[in-house]
């Protein structure tokens, strides 16, 4: 069977891009896919769940991404522009401008360590600015440094050190960040970088009870936004917010992995399942009774 005449352009490569181009080649055209980004793709990667079957985004974008990559007939043109379109239809003619690339195509995983050793002709010089101060109070920089004696000040126990710190304050504090990078040896923007990856790490103080309730499909039908107003009305915060005397911080999520028990509500690390707006407002009050108990207790101790 011969190969169809002429070739066919797409321009972008998202999830409709790519079928688009899978379709055309396996009917037998040759295929250019121009991306103006590094890598095909799109943004639906940053999807958790997909409209309107929940399934995961990266199961339906991951098998577009393989064929796509080994079609005989799909040659990727990324990091390229569409310049200009000029003809009529079955006999146009496109100009595509292809940015400079300085590695291998072929070799590139996409790991992104080029960029730190990006070849430019000219380097910016700036005086080094001066250590900014820790900001920490004694009592503050005594649990950092319990915490960092406790792990080991290397770079293999950072995240056990963050997560202390952060089980500690309920946020992690500007100062105790830096003295962490000062510790490990690692610049202040890797320890950022490692630390904003991971949700359960805040930048922004929150209180000591962390409210964390489901908005997904299942837990949405079976009335969550009531449990989201129910905390609205008691507390006078809304999502992703922290009450005025820092006990309570309300966060909403779109999946907690627990459907069969919507609609579902985790507080202070324990899930409970098959909540009612009367059932949230009574642990909350306990949860306020207990308080005074336990400021006291603390004093006590202390």
């Amino acid at each position: 069977m011969s190969g169809k005449i002429g070739a066919v352009l797409v321009a972008g490569s998202g999830i409709g891009g790519m079928q688009a181009a899978l379709d055309l080649a396996e009917s037998g055209f040759k295929v250019y896919l121009v991306e103006e980004g590094p890598a095909i793709g799109g943004t639906m990667a940053q999807l958790d769940k997909t409209f309107p079957t929940n399934d995961c985004a990266m199961c339906t974008l991951a098998p577009r991404l393989v064929d796509c990559g080994r079609h005989p007939n799909i040659e990727k043109l990324t990091y390229s522009e569409l310049v200009s379109l000029e003809g009529q239809p079955g006999h146009f003619q496109a100009r595509v401008k292809r940015k400079p690339r300085y590695v291998d195509p072929a070799k590139c995983t996409g790991c992104g360590e080029c960029s730190a050793a990006c070849l430019v002709r000219n380097r910016a010089y700036f005086e080094p600015a001066e250590a900014e101060p820790l900001e920490l109070e004694p009592d503050q920089r005594a649990e950092v440094e319990r915490i960092l004696q406790q792990y080991g000040a290397q770079r293999a126990s950072i995240l056990p050190v963050l997560q202390d710190i952060n089980a500690l304050y309920h946020w992690l504090p500007p100062g105790a960040v830096r003295r962490v990078s000062e510790a490990v040896g690692l610049p202040l923007a890797r320890v950022l970088r490692i630390a904003s990856f991971y949700n359960m790490f805040s930048f922004e103080p929150r209180g000591r009870h962390v409210i964390t309730l489901c908005d997904g499909t299942a837990c949405h039908v079976r009335g969550s936004s009531r449990l989201v107003d129910t905390v609205k009305q008691e507390l006078g915060i809304d999502p992703g917010q922290t009450s005025s005397d820092r006990l309570f911080t309300l966060e909403v999520v779109n999946c907690l992995g627990a459907c069969a028990l919507a609609p579902v509500a985790v507080i202070d690390g324990v899930t409970h399942g098959k909540v009612t707006p009367s059932k949230l407002s009574q642990r909350l009050d306990q949860l306020r009774q207990a308080e005074p108990v336990e400021a006291a207790a603390a004093h006590a101790a202390v």
